[in-house]
């Protein structure tokens, strides 16, 4: 285990694994590296995958409450790439992950090769169609899997990837950081400086995600100049995870794409 620095001392645990150009992988809310599972170990068959832990989760520091907002949470993502010597890495960020790469990639983009947004956001939107599902906000909150479980993945990923389920959903973080996390991606609000993403962008998103719906992604096409979306059939929360396909359509985009 390694430890970056963050720009108020924070010290922020992380790790890499595999070899050729970097690829940071950033966690939603409160999800520790670990959460990652079997989708780190597939992309690192082609790349150094650098992982950590978000400000408050698992082995990193807590740090002051006025750092936890999106954008100061891309400023940690920043010090990790510069402790692990990735100058310039592929970046991919699901949910919470996804809303702290857009800000990777618009404040520090000499650092991001491609950026690939799973499940996420720009920040709220007028229209309702974008907003959670009521009850799959409630199953959220309420920390009870088997709630949980379903807004993620599918029924028989779960039953086969006992372990990999159990990891993601079991990451240490007090309830203090908890609701900073939510706090943090509930405020995010880049919509107005999308447009300034000039990394090959890549969207991931599940068309039964019900707690960040499809329009979601659709806007962030409309919003990134140049970037792919890719709707996953059947996919929910987590199709990170539970669609090991997408490694290869995000290989096959970053060989088109990086150079």
């Amino acid at each position: 285990m390694n430890f970056a620095e963050a720009a108020d001392g924070v010290q922020l645990a992380w790790t890499s694994k595999g070899e050729g150009e970097p690829m940071l992988l950033i966690a939603g809310q409160a999800t520790a590296m670990d959460g990652w599972g079997p989708t780190a170990e597939l992309l690192s068959r082609y790349n150094r995958v650098i992982r950590f832990d978000h400000r408050g989760i698992g082995r990193s520091g807590r740090g002051d409450a006025e750092r936890y907002t999106t954008r100061l949470l891309a400023q940690d993502a920043a010090a990790v790439l510069g402790a692990a010597g990735a100058d310039l890495a592929h970046v991919y960020g699901h949910s919470m992950g996804g809303r702290i790469g857009q800000w990777l990639a618009v404040d520090y983009p000499e650092k991001v090769r491609t950026l690939i947004l799973a499940a996420t956001s720009g920040g709220k939107w007028p229209d309702a169609a974008t907003e959670p599902d009521k009850a799959a906000l409630d199953s959220l909150v309420s920390g009870d899997l088997a709630r949980l479980e379903p807004l993620f993945f599918g029924t028989d990923w779960i039953r086969n990837n006992p372990e990999a389920t159990y990891t993601f959903f079991s990451s240490q973080a007090s309830a203090w950081a908890k609701s900073r996390h939510f706090k943090a991606s509930r405020e995010h609000d880049a919509w107005n400086e999308l447009s300034a993403i000039r990394a090959p962008t890549l969207i991931l998103h599940g068309t039964e995600d019900r707690l960040t719906p499809l329009p979601n992604a659709q806007l962030l096409r409309e919003h990134i100049p140049g970037s792919v979306l890719v709707k996953v059939a059947g996919g929910g929360h987590g199709l990170h995870l539970d669609h090991p396909e997408t490694v290869e359509w995000i290989r096959q985009f970053i060989a088109r794409r990086s150079n």
